[in-house]
C-alpha cells in the first residue's frame, strides 16, 4: 500500500518505520525543517550534541522507545539525577523514602501518611478502579490537608492552572506509578536520535518531505491508499472535512502550550539538582530542569543549560512576551534560588510547543479519539490518545506501532 503520514514527530516516525518493515510504500509530510515534533532540538557551534527545545528524558521502564533505540543501535545513557523541591525558600531532596521521612515541613505523622499513600498507588496495576475520581479531592482526603496545601496543590496549580480541581486521579496515579529513580537519555540528544531513525526509514525506502505542509487532506487521497494523521486534533480538524459531531468531540479536549525559556550559562545554576519542582505559588514558573546536571556539560562546550518550564493556556500573557521580557519577569525569582546567576549568563532562548499538554479531566476517557476516523482510509494517532499516562516520546512510539498495525492489517 501507498501510505502518507502527516507529521514527523515520534508517532509518525515510529509508524513509518513499522510500515516500511512490512513492505509498504511510505511518505512522511512535515511542515517544519526538522524531524522530532515536540522533541525537536537545536544546536550551537560550540556543542557536540543537540539540545531539545523543551526538557526531555525517558524513564527506565519506557519500554517502547528503549526497544526502538536498541533496534536501530542508538546508544542510551542511564543515570540517577537528583529530583528536588523548592519550598519555603529552600531546595530540599524529594525523590526517595528517606528524603520524604526527613522532610522538615510536615509533622512525622503526615510524612508517614503521604509515604504510605504513594506506596499504595505504586502497587496498583489496574487504574480503572481509580476512574471517576478527582486527584485534588482524593489527595486531600488520603494524604491530608497539610500535605495537599504545601506540596500537591501548588504543583497541580502550576501544571494545570484553572483546571487543577478537575484533573483525574488516574493521571496523578500514572505520574507516581511510572516514575523510576534512574532516567535515560539518547546519546547526542533527541534530535540526533530522531535523525538516526529518519536515516533508517530512508534506508528502508521511505520518503521524508520536510518543509511540506498539508493544508487539505483531500489533496493526498488520489495518490495514497491510506493516510495517518499524527498532528494535534485541532490541526486535524482544520485540514479535514470532518462530521460536526466527531469534530466537536475531538476538539473538546483542552490543551496547554509548553513554554520553555532556556538559559545558557558559564557556571551551574544549581549545585546538583536536575529537576526542581516549585511549590511557591508566587513564582511565575513551574519547574527548573538543569540539563547539564543530568548530561555532561562537556557535550555542550562546557556550558551549563537550564530549562525554565511552564504550561500555559492559549490566551496567557506570557505567550505574548519575547525571551528578554520573560527573563525580566522571571529574574527576581531566579535570584531567590541563585542570586548571582546573571553574571554567568551567556545567552537565552525561548520556545513554545503548541497543544503540548492535554488536560486530563475526570471525563477524559469519553473524549479519547479512536485510531479510525469517520473518513475512509484516514487514521488519527496523536498524544490525546495517551491515557492515563502523561504524554511523551515513549508513548508516541507506542502509538505509532499501534496505528501501523491497524493500517497494515486492514
Amino acid at each position: 500500500m501507498r501510505i502518507a503520514i502527516l507529521g514527523a514527530g515520534f508517532t509518525g516516525l515510529s509508524a513509518a518505520y513499522q510500515l516500511l518493515k512490512k513492505g509498504h510504500d511510505v511518505t512522511i509530510f512535515e511542515k517544519e525543517n526538522s524531524l522530532g515534533g515536540l522533541a525537536v532540538g537545536f544546536s550551537d557551534p560550540n556543542w557536540d550534541w543537540t539540545l531539545e527545545r523543551a526538557y526531555h528524558h525517558w524513564f527506565t521502564n519506557d519500554d517502547a522507545i528503549l526497544k526502538l533505540a536498541g533496534e536501530i543501535n542508538h546508544k542510551v545513557i542511564i543515570k540517577r539525577p537528583s529530583t528536588d523541591i523548592f519550598i519555603k525558600g529552600k531546595t530540599l531532596p524529594f525523590d526517595n523514602a528517606l528524603s520524604l521521612l526527613s522532610f522538615p515541613h510536615l509533622p512525622i505523622v503526615d510524612r508517614i501518611r503521604m509515604g504510605m499513600v504513594i506506596f499504595y498507588l505504586k502497587q496498583i496495576n489496574n487504574y480503572k478502579k481509580l476512574e471517576g475520581k478527582k486527584a485534588a479531592n482524593w489527595i486531600r482526603k488520603w494524604m491530608g490537608e497539610k500535605a495537599f496545601s504545601l506540596i500537591w496543590d501548588p504543583l497541580l496549580s502550576g501544571k494545570f492552572g484553572e483546571y487543577k480541581n478537575q484533573i483525574a486521579l488516574t493521571w496523578f496515579w500514572a505520574r507516581i506509578k511510572k516514575r523510576t529513580p534512574k532516567l535515560a537519555y539518547p546519546e547526542g540528544g533527541f534530535q540526533m536520535f530522531a535523525d538516526h531513525l529518519g536515516a533508517e526509514i530512508k534506508k528502508l525506502g521511505g520518503k521524508i518531505l520536510l518543509n511540506t505542509e498539508v493544508k487539505n487532506i483531500e489533496d493526498l487521497k488520489k495518490e495514497y491508499d491510506k493516510i495517518i494523521v499524527t498532528l494535534p486534533s485541532p490541526v486535524f480538524a482544520k485540514i479535514a472535512n470532518l462530521p460536526q459531531g466527531y469534530k466537536k468531540r475531538i476538539t473538546s479536549i483542552p490543551h496547554l502550550h509548553a513554554q520553555v525559556l532556556i538559559l545558557i550559562l558559564k557556571k551551574p545554576f544549581m549545585n546538583k539538582t536536575y529537576w526542581l519542582n516549585i511549590t511557591d505559588k508566587n513564582f511565575p514558573f513551574l519547574v527548573l530542569a538543569e540539563h547539564t546536571n543530568f548530561m555532561n556539560p562537556k557535550n555542550y562546550g562546557g556550558q551549563h543549560i537550564l530549562y525554565i518550564g511552564n504550561y500555559l493556556p492559549q490566551n496567557h500573557p506570557y505567550l505574548k512576551m519575547d525571551a528578554d521580557e520573560l527573563l525580566k519577569k522571571f529574574d527576581p525569582f531566579l535570584r531567590k534560588i541563585n542570586p548571582t546567576y546573571h553574571s554567568s549568563l551567556i545567552t537565552h532562548h525561548l520556545f513554545v510547543g503548541p497543544f503540548a499538554q492535554p488536560v486530563v479531566t475526570v471525563d477524559y476517557p469519553k473524549k479519547i479519539p479512536a485510531f479510525k476516523t469517520p473518513l475512509k482510509s484516514i487514521y488519527l494517532a496523536n498524544l490525546d490518545m495517551v491515557y492515563p499516562w502523561d504524554r511523551g516520546t515513549n508513548y508516541a512510539v507506542e502509538l505509532g506501532r499501534q496505528v501501523a498495525s491497524i493500517v497494515s492489517d486492514e
